[in-house]
């Protein structure tokens, strides 16, 4: 039983309506242990032959039976199947992978067998010591003679075991002694038992074989035995092919990823570019976030919550409670707290503590001819934290708190402490019980300095008794405005604020309320919106980042395209090929989302160090959620940027892809 078998075969190419018949009725019958030689003249056919027996041509009529049974040519993975582990080829022009060593463009074909890693490289090495290039293992094709490239694809075609060998125009491109060189392996390797096929126009060539077939216009012109085919090996232990795996693409990728370090470096360096200005946005509005939280919690007590009278009688969220309170400079009458609605808040469960206070008008400090303008002046809750309180102690009677700012500027900046324990002439501007301006004064001893903040301004204290006791006296208002109430735990203020946000009186909601986490949440609202919006404008970079990354993949494609040929014709599949390419491109977004986090992280050290001395703060935050997210974002883009050049490197013809320069 023949191992290859041709059965009319016909092939033809087709210039619009125009047939021309390349191969006209071929049929042929190989064995294993021949040396053929197809003898021709150049556009015989020979060429199209060896392309339908290696598997690379499809388009055809007739059959092609190895080992008595049919090759399907309209099924793709039985052909890269056959081409993986039953054909070896042996080109004209060598067809080496120029940025591959010699060891490893062997290795190639060794990474579609089942063979260890390690068994791998030392069959490898071992082929090449046969054809006598052990000692250029390490070398590029770019460095060997025309005889070596030769040896290396011969080696190559015997690494996966294969049982045809495919020699097109071997001797070709050779001199005399290197030709003579390669037809001895040749004839070696069909002694082993192999059947090798040779296409060649040279009678001399032709005549170092066992058969040869003269190809003419298409058709067989003579078969001639010059000798019985050699006896086959079946001692060999045949090397087992398999698809090829992923890792091997992937390594495959990175070596022409380094062997164009100059060219990609560039892509990496564009695209990183664009994903570090996402990621310092990103980490400027954490840095701004939490400077704004530390800020607010060194002003109140995240226990705390500030309730007020809630005129419009409507259940307020969040943000309308916050809208309420610009109202209160337009008519504060609507925002007195009755002593119906106290009592009603005294009874609010989950609470330590429900404290009336004043929240007062524009107000003027001096002391001995200094003075200090200003406005929001209120009595002292529970609800400052005591880290406000820089020193001194809080106001008890008769007594007030002010800020480092306005003692600076009723004392001077070296001596502001010693402000504590003096008297100060206060005017505070509020209502009379008409409703008419009134000013209330008074002469109080300072007992703190308080601190100030980016987020509060600067906070003055008094005591809530003896401001009411300053207002009554004046002929003002005494009614408090607002109702500070803190809950027993940071986990149980939201009920209560709900809680309160619910109550009635007369059938209307009498409260609205307003938490130190309300207050940040809706700052950190605007402040996420302007980073994210900062971001979305640093994000359009990216968009040339993928232009850029198509390109460089369309080129890379046109510059590989006899590689993908190669690679096709050693058996790689089309989705290795899409694999290949766009393995390559996530490389690079990979790589350039490392390099865009180093110059975010030197960039933000830069900036935190020259912020610092002013906020004592670090401003720029980038936490791991924008570390993962720069790194999802620049693979994905990298991927969606190779789809179509992979797509387009996977679906070239191996034939024409073999062909290009």
């Amino acid at each position: 039983m023949s191992l290859l078998k041709l059965s009319n075969v016909h092939k033809s190419y087709f210039l619009g309506k125009e047939e021309s018949k390349v191969l006209k009725g071929i049929n042929l019958e190989f064995n294993s242990g021949e040396f053929v030689s197809i003898l021709g003249e150049s556009g015989g056919g020979k060429s199209t032959l060896m392309n339908i027996i290696g598997g690379l041509d499809r388009e055809f009529s007739g059959e092609l039976l190895l080992n008595n049974e049919k090759l399907d040519h309209k099924k793709e993975k039985q052909l890269d199947n056959y081409r993986r582990g039953t054909i070896g080829y042996i080109y004209q022009s060598y067809n080496l992978i120029t940025h591959l060593t010699v060891l490893e463009n062997v290795l190639v074909s060794l990474d579609m067998t089942s063979l260890s890693h390690s068994e791998r490289i030392q069959r490898a090495k071992e082929l090449l010591e046969q054809v006598g290039l052990s000692e250029h293992l390490k070398k590029h094709p770019n460095q060997l003679s025309g005889g070596q490239k030769q040896r290396v694809a011969i080696a190559r075609a015997l690494a996966s075991d294969p049982e045809i060998i495919l020699a097109d125009e071997p001797t070709g491109a050779l001199d005399s002694k290197n030709t003579q060189e390669v037809l001895t392996i040749l004839k070696k390797i069909a002694k082993d038992g192999k059947l090798v096929i040779a296409v060649t126009h040279s009678q001399e060539v032709a005549n170092h074989g066992t058969r040869i077939i003269h190809l003419v216009d298409g058709k067989i012109d003579s078969d001639v035995h010059l000798g019985e085919p050699y006896a086959e090996n079946n001692n060999s232990q045949k090397i087992e092919s398999r698809p090829l795996r992923a890792g091997a693409s992937y390594r495959s990728a990175f070596k022409h990823l380094l062997y164009n370090f100059k060219q990609n470096s560039l892509i990496v360096i564009g695209t990183a570019i664009g994903i570090f200005a996402v990621l310092l946005f990103s980490g400027l509005g954490n840095g701004i976030n939490s400077y704004i939280q530390d800020q607010v919690n060194s002003l109140a007590n995240p226990r705390s919550m500030t309730v007020m009278s809630n005129p419009g009688g409507k259940k307020l969220s969040n943000t309308q409670a916050q809208q309420s309170m610009q109202e209160f400079n337009q008519d504060p009458t609507k925002f007195f707290i009755s002593d119906k609605q106290l009592s009603k808040i005294n009874k609010t469960k989950g609470t330590t503590s429900v404290e009336p206070g004043y929240q007062l008008g524009t107000y003027s400090l001096s002391y001995n001819g200094n003075n200090s303008n200003s406005s929001g002046i209120q009595s002292y809750t529970k609800a400052f934290a005591d880290s406000i309180l820089k020193n001194g102690n809080w106001p008890k009677g008769k007594q007030i708190a002010i800020s480092k700012e306005q003692a600076v500027a009723l004392l001077g900046n070296n001596n502001y402490r010693s402000l504590i324990g003096k008297n100060v002439s206060v005017v505070i501007n509020w209502l009379s019980s008409e409703n008419t301006p009134v000013q209330v004064k008074a002469d109080l001893k300072v007992s703190g300095i308080t601190g100030s903040s980016s987020v509060g301004g600067q906070v003055t204290l008094l005591n809530y008794s003896a401001l009411r006791s300053l207002l009554k006296d004046a002929g003002a208002r005494t009614e408090p405005n607002f109702i500070s109430v803190n809950a027993k735990s940071l986990d149980n203020v939201n009920k209560v604020a709900n809680n309160i946000r619910n109550q009635k009186i007369d059938g209307k909601n009498a409260f609205a309320v307003m938490t130190v986490g309300d207050i940040l949440n809706t700052v950190n609202t605007y402040v996420s919106l302007a980073s994210t919006v900062l971001a979305a404008i640093a994000g359009i970079s990216l968009i040339v980042s993928v232009l850029m990354i198509v390109v460089t993949m369309y080129m890379s494609v046109a510059e590989r395209t006899k590689e993908i040929g190669i690679l096709r014709a050693l058996g790689e599949r089309k989705k290795d090929i899409r694999r290949l390419f766009t393995a390559e491109s996530l490389m690079i977004g990979f790589f350039s989302a490392i390099f865009a986090l180093l110059i975010a992280w030197i960039v933000s050290a830069i900036l935190n160090h020259a912020i610092y001395g002013l906020i004592k703060f670090n401003i720029v935050q980038i936490n791991l959620s924008n570390v993962v997210f720069a790194i999802l974002v620049s693979l994905f883009i990298s991927l969606i940027a190779a789809l179509l050049p992979a797509r387009k490197a996977s679906r070239l013809n191996p034939i024409e892809a073999l062909s290009a320069e």
